[in-house]
């Protein structure tokens, strides 16, 4: 124990023997060493449970074996149950020994057995209202009688009482009242993660009485929160929703937790991102309630305004709503929320364009979405539409943001002879760099258009050289050097060339090589191979050569780019 102790409070072994002095004696001298050292106590308990949260009850019992003695000593101390928040933090403590699912009989014996210390807790709870009938006078249970079976039972009544109340309507005489609510729901706090609570908990969360302010305790909603992201509790889709519409604060910290989870994941992984995406709900919660949609998008704003701009949240908001668009579609196919609800500064018919999937569009009509696009866009930015300005309009664009890859697709892969259209090089322009000016949005125009002009006059050659598309690219070329928008822009068109041209497979490697000059382009490359790969498979693009060499670029590149994240 002594070398297990360590990831435990320091000072366990002090109070294991404080409880074994205390429970042995009963004099006027331990009472007031008792009284004298509970606030210590219950400090030490708090640190305890925070080690205990981070670990299984296998691994729990296995490293600590005197736990349950600890628990049950404490437990069983009237002056311990007596104060102050004692009673609740050793509730949390023995909800981590509970095993949801028991696999064998000693698992079985250990829930029980952790089951009537927590009835024997819930049984002793003081509040200023008198909230204990709720437990035992009003079921017609005796303290001692509360084992699993009947805990249950006391549960499955309470949740039968309070769906009563959407039944009930304004019977105030039938009726559970509000005060009655919000203490059982202070009651239920420490209580979150026990199987046996949940469908009280849930009857709790999708409770809707008629009172004018909000009946929940608000730690119960932090509770459930920190529960459901710490996979601890199981809760139906419409429970999630009820706590997120009724309590802000734990929609913007599932939020955090997503972000915190994408920091720490690997980058440069759409896939990865949209496992992260559909685990947290958030999607399809959004597409449920546009009150939901709306706060996540306004966070989403502000991570991209304090980035910058940053690929890895540009990402996020793109395959965010890519899986909320998916969910929509399954929940409003009886239109319960108009689109406007969900876009309500922007314009509904672009929203409408940018909501078509370019797989429903033959792949040879897709200029047509993408000239109306440009047409809508370029009305709002430079004639000063009714919509929002330059910002507002560019962020409900990157939100489509695959529409924007199509674009560089369509111009590169469009006739050498033929003139690339205006529209098409003024969305792309926009999509790179929407804070600029007219003049500096036209010269990036003419710029990428001789780029372009270049590239399909070399898109069909069977044999080309690194020195050959730096040529094209303009690298040595004098005079000003291009804005990094501009640069990064013209590298996304090269990108695009060496994975569809024919003669761009060969030199590939060399190209992005000489391309790969910094760490920060190394990563633009690599998000972009991953980003074209996941846009392909969501499109269906039949283009084996290219997937393969995309796939076997970006494997190379992650392997190149690892040893440097480590040291960095």
């Amino acid at each position: 124990m002594a070398e297990d102790s360590a990831c435990l409070p320091s000072d366990y072994q002090f109070w294991m023997q404080k409880l074994s002095v205390w429970t042995q004696a009963s004099t006027l001298e331990t009472q007031r060493d008792i009284c004298l050292h509970l606030p210590q106590f219950q400090e030490f308990l708090r640190q305890m449970y925070e080690t205990l949260k981070e670990m299984d009850s296998n691994t729990i019992i296995e490293r600590f074996p005197t736990i349950c003695q600890l628990l049950a000593k404490s437990c069983w101390s009237p002056f311990i149950l007596a104060y102050d928040e004692s009673p609740k933090i050793l509730i949390w403590c023995l909800c981590c020994l509970i095993k949801k699912d028991p696999q064998n009989s000693r698992e079985s014996k250990l829930n029980s057995w952790t089951r009537r210390l927590l009835s024997h807790i819930v049984s002793t709870f003081r509040f200023d209202i008198k909230e204990v009938d709720l437990f035992n006078q009003v079921l017609g249970y005796a303290p001692t009688d509360y084992y699993p079976g009947l805990l249950k039972n006391m549960v499955l009544s309470l949740v039968s009482e309070l769906r009563e109340n959407h039944l009930n309507g304004f019977n105030s005489q039938r009726r559970m009242s509000p005060e009655r609510v919000r203490s059982l729901s202070r009651i239920c706090v420490p209580l979150v993660t026990l199987p046996d609570f949940e469908p009280l908990v849930e009857a709790l969360l999708t409770y809707h009485g008629h009172e004018p302010q909000e009946v929940l305790w608000p730690e119960f909603f932090d509770a459930v929160n920190e529960a459901f992201l710490l996979k601890k509790i199981s809760l139906p889709k419409s429970a999630i929703l009820c706590l997120w519409l009724r309590h802000l604060p734990s929609l913007e910290n599932t939020m955090l937790h997503l972000f915190e989870k994408l920091i720490s994941s690997e980058r440069n992984s759409l896939r990865r991102i949209e496992c992260f995406m559909k685990d947290s709900l958030l999607p399809e919660a959004a597409a449920c309630h546009p009150a939901i949609f709306r706060v996540v998008d306004e966070i989403f704003r502000s991570a991209l305004l304090e980035t910058d701009g940053a690929a890895e949240v540009l990402a996020c908001i793109q395959v965010f709503t890519r899986c909320f668009v998916e969910a929509l579609e399954k929940e409003n196919k009886q239109l319960k929320f108009a689109l406007k609800t969900y876009f309500p500064y922007a314009s509904p018919s672009l929203v409408m364009v940018l909501l078509q999937h370019p797989k429903d569009i033959p792949r040879g009509l897709w200029h047509q979405p993408l000239t109306h696009i440009s047409e809508m866009l370029k009305e709002i930015v430079e004639d000063h539409g009714s919509y929002g300005g330059p910002f507002e309009s560019w962020f409900l664009f990157v939100h489509f943001g695959g529409w924007a890859d199509v674009t560089a697709e369509q111009l590169l892969m469009s006739e050498a002879e033929a003139e690339p259209p205006e529209a098409l090089l003024w969305l792309l322009a926009f999509s790179c760099s929407p804070g600029a000016g007219h003049q500096q949005r036209v010269q990036t125009m003419v710029e990428v258009k001789t780029v372009l002009g270049r590239l399909t006059k070399l898109f069909g050659s069977p044999a080309l050289s690194a020195r050959d598309l730096q040529a094209a690219a303009g690298e040595n070329r004098g005079g000003d050097p291009r804005p990094p928008a501009c640069q990064q822009l013209v590298r996304r068109l090269l990108l695009h060339f060496l994975l569809w041209a024919p003669g761009g497979h060969a030199i590939a490697r060399e190209v992005i090589t000489l391309m790969a000059q910094t760490d920060a382009i190394m990563n633009e490359i690599i998000g972009f191979l991953d980003c074209t790969l996941y846009r392909w498979d969501h499109l269906c693009v039949e283009a084996h050569r290219s997937r393969k060499l995309a796939r076997e670029l970006l494997t190379e590149l992650r392997e190149q780019a690892l040893p440097q994240q480590v040291n960095q």
